[in-house]
This record gives structure tokens, C-alpha cells and sequence, in this order.
């Protein structure tokens, strides 16, 4: 276990910086890498793991939101403004609900629901990184659709303190046909309100102080995370993604069964 955060400061960067890799290589954030460093390396607590994580995914998120809407401009965004709406009018809810069950879980409880989620990471990667087309439905049913699949995803972002990229950008696509890079712009609007509202709920327990404490650590993992991620995206397809993928996977379910595994008890 880490404690001495100034000596550990180098290891904090890397740690953040590989996450930042691995994230930028895939296109997304890497939270869900992030997490169990937090807990496995670090030491931190399960829901101590997941505020922190949450912290930094929202300072991810606003870094590289100016830089994809230099790629996909606002104008070209406004035309696709009701399938960010649908998908809000569930994950706003969601991620209030998501937080709320978090501080309320068991400690070991929440070990094995963050091991459940890193799998479902595992499959939604395998899953979605491949063609597919837009499910066709009638307009009443997407509609419903994507308040349902806003509730789930808020759910499981602010339960992970992830974005949620890896799930809304699939969703995106499938249930309203958009562009792959459109999705991938709306999916950090979506994901910007559906954190901040996560965050607010959490900010209501008194665990919330660990972000406080740790405020230090926080700054130098986000500073690797975001260099590693601009690296990470101009290595964007130098790894076929027929081995970085798999390779992935098999990370976040090693992970997984770490987490479910999880007994010692935490200093954070």
C-alpha cells in the first residue's frame, strides 16, 4: 500500500499515464483501467476508488471536449440535439439513483458490483468494436428505448465513476444511426451533465472528503491521464484492434476477479 504520496509521485503519473494510453489507443477515457489501480495499487477504498475516479473522469472529459468539437463542430452536433435529450431524460436519473445505491452499499458488496461492471466493460469492448448497423424501430420505441438505455448507463457510470463512453457510443449509433464520430462528440455531451450530477449526489457523503485529502494525487493522475491520452490517440490504429481489444478485455476481467477476490481491508 501506497501512503506516501510525494515519494509515490512518480508511480502516480505513470499509472495515470498508461491509463491515458490504453484509453486514447480505444478512443475513450480509460476510467475503467483507472479504477482498479485505484484499489488494487493505490489502496484506496471501494467508494473512496470510485469518487476519485468520477473526479477525474469529469476533469477527462472537459479536456477533451474542446478538442472533439474542434473535430465535429457545434453546428454540426445541433442537428443530432434530440438524441442527446432522449438519452439525458434517463441517465440524469440514472446517475443520481447509481450514486445514491453506492454510498448506500456494503463495502464487499460493492467490490463484487464493480467486479460485475469491469465485466460488463469486457463484453461491451469485445461487443462494439466491430461494424454494426442501426437497429430499426418505430420512433415511439426508440424513444423509450433511450430513456431506458440513459437510466442503465447513468447507472453504471456513477456507480464506476466512468464516463460512460464505452456504452453510450454503441447506443448512439444503434438505436439512432448516427455517424460513429458524431457519436463519439455526443456521447461527452451526454456524459458531461450525466457526471456532474453523479458528483453532486456524491458530494452529499461524507466520503466525499477523500477527494479533499487526496486532492494532490488527484492532480498528478490526471496530468499523466490526459498526456497519455494524447498519445494514446496519435497511436490511434497502430495496434490492430484485433490484438489490442482481446488484450483490453482480458485486462479488465483479470481486474474483475481481483476486485470480487477483494478481503484486505483498506487504509484509505
Amino acid at each position: 500500500m501506497l501512503t506516501d504520496v510525494p515519494r509515490a509521485t512518480p508511480l502516480v503519473f505513470v499509472s495515470g499515464a498508461a491509463v491515458g494510453l490504453l484509453g486514447g489507443m480505444i478512443g475513450l477515457g480509460g476510467a475503467e483501467f483507472r479504477l482498479p489501480l485505484l484499489i488494487g495499487l493505490f489502496g484506496f477504498a471501494a467508494l473512496s476508488a470510485v469518487i476519485l475516479n468520477k473526479a477525474m473522469s469529469l476533469v477527462v472529459v472537459l479536456t477533451a471536449l474542446p478538442a472533439r468539437l474542434a473535430a465535429v463542430p457545434l453546428a454540426e452536433l445541433g442537428a443530432h440535439w434530440p438524441v442527446a435529450v432522449n438519452l439525458l431524460a434517463g441517465s440524469l436519473l440514472g446517475a443520481w439513483a447509481g450514486a445514491a445505491w453506492a454510498v448506500r452499499m456494503r463495502t464487499g458488496t460493492l467490490y463484487r458490483v464493480l467486479a460485475a461492471l469491469l465485466v460488463l466493460m469486457a463484453v461491451a469492448l469485445l461487443v462494439t468494436h466491430g461494424d454494426f448497423a442501426a437497429l430499426t424501430m418505430p420512433a415511439g420505441v426508440r424513444t423509450a428505448a433511450g430513456v431506458a438505455a440513459g437510466f442503465g448507463i447513468g447507472v453504471v457510470a456513477a456507480i464506476m465513476g466512468v464516463a460512460g463512453g464505452e456504452l453510450l457510443i454503441p447506443t448512439i449509433v444503434l438505436l439512432y444511426g448516427v455517424d460513429i464520430k458524431i457519436a463519439g462528440s455526443l456521447s461527452l455531451l451526454v456524459s458531461l451533465p450525466t457526471m456532474l450530477v453523479a458528483f453532486a449526489r456524491y458530494s452529499r457523503d461524507q466520503s466525499f472528503v477523500v477527494l479533499r485529502e487526496n486532492i494532490r494525487f488527484v492532480a498528478v493522475m490526471v496530468v499523466g491521464s490526459v498526456m497519455g491520452a494524447a498519445l494514446g490517440g496519435l497511436l490511434l490504429g497502430v495496434v490492430p484492434d484485433a490484438v489490442l481489444i482481446p488484450a483490453l478485455a482480458v485486462i479488465l476481467l483479470v481486474s474483475a476477479v481481483k476486485l470480487a477476490r477483494h478481503r484486505s481491508v483498506p487504509v484509505r
